[in-house]
């Protein structure tokens, strides 16, 4: 296969577009996790084996995609937010493609998915989601049993929203307004089934695909074929 890719600078934070020989015509925009990182040659999506597979692979089902740095460890923040949309519409300019996408977030990136799908509905087809992080609150009080991970989580939150524990003004919970699926792998998880993928399944009617951790990365024909049933709406 055949792939162009370009790095660029918006609004100070390095992003990627990949274009496969054979474009479907979608774009799909890429939400990482935590550790998630794009400079001005390469990406978490390129460096680590099992993305860099899960990226290739939807590649190969004619996906354009894209992604930014977005801050880091940015928890949803409003500049990620504001970021996430200015780099669609920027591609959507740039790019030939259809006008609505589809989003595709992994662990913290839900929480940036959910207010774009909130924000932008009428220009998002569908979003999966895979081992995600749906419930902010939620996940602070769980870090609170880990004091190491509680402190690094407040560093990372003050960071990105620029204000204290007492000030935050947390994103809450959202209702589906677009098709959701969520594929959760089972074992060890900083975000813990209960209190986010399997909660959100329980109060929303959200479908979850639940997988062994071999099988982490391995999702790409399955989120392909959920896609699909919403290329022509």
């Amino acid at each position: 296969m055949t792939e162009k890719q370009r790095f660029f600078q918006f609004s100070e934070q390095w992003c990627a577009i990949h274009v496969p020989d054979r474009p479907n015509g979608f774009g799909l925009l890429l939400l990482g996790d935590v550790s998630h990182f794009v400079d001005d040659k390469t990406s978490l999506w390129m460096q680590h084996v099992g993305k860099n597979k899960l990226l290739n692979d939807l590649l190969q089902h004619g996906y354009t995609i894209f992604y930014s740095h977005l801050y880091g460890a940015n928890w949803g923040s409003p500049k990620a937010v504001k970021l996430a949309k200015q780099l669609i519409y920027y591609v959507l300019k740039t790019e030939i493609l259809n006008e609505r996408i589809y989003v595709f977030a992994e662990g913290m990136g839900a929480l940036v998915a959910l207010q774009l799908m909130n924000d932008l509905r009428d220009q998002i087809r569908a979003i999966a989601l895979l081992n995600p992080c749906l419930h902010l609150q939620a996940q602070l009080q769980h870090e609170k049993e880990h004091k190491f991970f509680y402190k690094r989580m407040l560093r990372q939150l003050k960071q990105a929203y620029g204000t204290t524990e007492e000030e935050l003004d947390l994103p809450p919970l959202s209702a589906p307004v677009v098709p959701i699926k969520i594929w959760q792998v089972s074992g060890v998880n900083p975000y813990p089934p209960t209190i986010h993928a399997r909660a959100y399944a329980q109060a929303f009617g959200v479908p979850v695909s639940y997988h062994l951790p071999e099988k982490t990365y391995t999702f790409a024909q399955a989120i392909h074929a959920f896609y699909e049933q919403y290329s022509d709406v």
